[in-house]
């Protein structure tokens, strides 16, 4: 996470509602005070529902384009970056592909093993001092699973940017269709960014979520529902945002 994330944290449930409700604190001596802390306290518990959660994330998974036409298949595979974990190494601090992006790069392996493509990996720097994520994700597919992309798009900086940059060296390799691998979740997003470079993308989405199911577990708050509800706002607010400029 960089300052860059700032606005988009305070700006989507859940903190969204931590700031509504310390608000409303601090002026609960007023009746929109109380307003404000009695509806940041209830956004909280309502986002922390794994029902609640869960049921926003698989509704960005519905509705995806089906598998591509065999008589047209694509010609490569592009696996999106996500983010990446700083970790010990000797002599001082050192960078590595975070969980969401090895969970994709997984998918894309498997993807490549069935298919014989290529591999084109694409994401900018998005830490001050890091690597990109893409020389990152080249360094991890070499290590983790023993194949090398054969592309490497390392100027992006988001998903929009990430389809644009990546159709241009596809384009430039005489390469005029691919499957997109990221998180199911977030592949809707990609989607609409590819639609708008005029790239033709098949989806193979990574990790797809299973419906949430009515049982006791489900409807007691859980910190990870969080992190879930999070995702959820910010791909359907960035699938508005994306629409619009497409």
């Amino acid at each position: 996470m960089s300052l860059a994330d700032l606005p988009s944290l305070l700006l989507i449930p859940p903190l969204n509602c931590l700031v509504a409700a310390c608000a409303g604190a601090v002026l609960h001596r007023r009746r929109a005070g109380r307003v404000l802390l009695a509806g940041g306290l209830a956004g909280l518990l309502l986002f922390s529902i794994p029902l609640v959660s869960g049921s926003l994330i698989v509704s960005l998974e519905s509705g995806l384009p089906p598998q591509p036409d065999p008589a047209d298949p694509p010609q490569a595979i592009i696996i999106l970056s996500a983010d990446l974990s700083q970790v010990a190494v000797p002599g001082g601090e050192g960078f590595t592909v975070g969980r969401l992006t090895l969970e994709r790069e997984r998918a894309g392996v498997a993807l490549a093993r069935r298919t014989g493509l290529p591999i084109l990996v694409s994401g900018g720097r998005i830490r001050l001092g890091a690597p990109s994520l893409a020389a990152l994700m080249a360094l991890s597919l070499h290590a983790d699973f023993s194949l090398a992309p054969l592309w490497l798009e390392d100027q992006s900086r988001d998903t929009w940017e990430n389809a644009a940059r990546s159709a241009a060296i596809l384009r430039a390799a005489g390469i005029d269709s691919a499957y997109v691998v990221t998180n199911a979740w977030h592949m809707r997003r990609a989607l609409i960014a590819f639609r708008a470079a005029g790239f033709r993308v098949v989806a193979a989405p990574a990790m797809p979520d299973v419906p949430p199911r009515l049982a006791l577990a489900s409807v007691l708050p859980r910190i990870s529902a969080w992190q879930e509800s999070y995702w959820a706002l910010h791909e359907w607010i960035g699938c508005a945002w994306y629409a619009l400029h497409a």
